[in-house]
C-alpha cells in the first residue's frame, strides 16, 4: 500500500468523525473502563490520572486476515472494544478482507455511518434505501470511496480474480452490525416459521431448512 492510499485512509476517518452520531465528549477524552460494573450508554471513563498510551493504540492491521470461510471474507473491526479510549469519541474503524468473490453479506450498521477506501483489488458495492427500496451501486478500485448511510442495508462482493482489501470508517465508537439472513433466519430462540413462511413467500419445509443453516459471522 503506497504512502497515498493510507493518506486517503487517514482523511476518510477524519471526514466520517465530522458527521459522528455519537454525543461529543465533554473532556478531553474518556478512556472506557471495561472493569466497571457499572452501566451506561458506552461505558464508564477511567480515571484519566490511571491512562495511558496503550488504552489508545491498536497494532496489526496492515496484516492480511483468513479469508477462508464460506463467505470468503474476514471484517477486523477497531471500535471501543479494541480501543478503550475512542469511547465518546464518535469513531471507529475496520479492515475488510476479501477472497477471489469473496462477499460481506447485506448487513446494517444501527448507529453508524460508513465510509469505505478500496485498497486493493476491486470491489461491487451497494446499498438500498428504506422503502421503496432503492438500490445504489458502484464497481469500485484502488483509492475509490464509498459512503452507506447510516442504518441501511449494504454489502461489499469481490468480483475479481483476486484478493481484495478495504478499510472503512464509521461515525461512531460502536456501530453494531446487523447481518440480515443471520437475523432472519439465525435468530435465536428462532422466529416462528409461521412468520417466515408467510413474509417470505416461502414454504415451511424451505424455512426450516434455512434455519437449520450455520450462519457465520465474518466479524472478528
Amino acid at each position: 500500500m503506497g504512502a497515498h492510499f493510507l493518506f486517503l485512509a487517514l482523511l476518510a476517518l477524519a471526514s466520517s468523525h465530522a458527521i459522528a452520531s455519537d454525543p461529543s465528549q465533554l473532556q478531553d477524552f474518556c478512556v472506557a473502563d471495561r472493569e466497571s460494573d457499572v452501566f451506561v450508554n458506552g461505558f464508564v471513563c477511567k480515571d484519566p490520572k490511571m491512562a495511558k498510551a496503550e488504552d489508545f493504540f491498536f497494532w496489526g492491521l496492515d496484516k492480511p486476515r483468513d479469508t477462508g470461510n464460506k463467505l470468503g471474507s474476514n471484517v477486523t473491526q477497531v471500535n471501543v472494544n479494541q480501543i478503550p479510549g475512542l469511547n465518546t469519541l464518535g469513531i471507529s474503524l475496520a479492515r475488510l478482507d476479501f477472497a477471489p468473490y469473496g462477499v460481506n453479506p447485506p448487513h446494517t450498521h444501527p448507529r453508524g455511518t460508513e465510509i469505505l477506501m478500496v485498497l486493493e483489488g476491486t470491489l461491487y458495492v451497494g446499498f438500498v434505501t428504506s422503502n421503496p427500496n432503492q438500490l445504489f451501486t458502484k464497481v469500485l478500485h484502488e483509492g475509490d470511496v464509498f459512503v452507506f448511510p447510516q442504518g441501511l442495508i449494504h454489502f461489499q462482493f469481490n468480483n475479481g480474480k483476486t484478493g481484495a482489501v478495504a478499510i472503512a470508517g464509521l461515525s461512531s465508537q460502536n456501530p453494531g452490525v446487523i447481518t440480515i439472513a443471520n437475523a432472519v433466519f439465525g435468530a435465536k430462540p428462532p422466529i416462528s416459521d409461521d412468520v417466515l413462511a408467510k413474509a417470505f413467500q416461502l414454504d415451511k419445509k424451505t424455512v426450516d431448512w434455512l434455519q437449520a443453516q450455520f450462519w457465520m459471522d465474518n466479524n472478528n
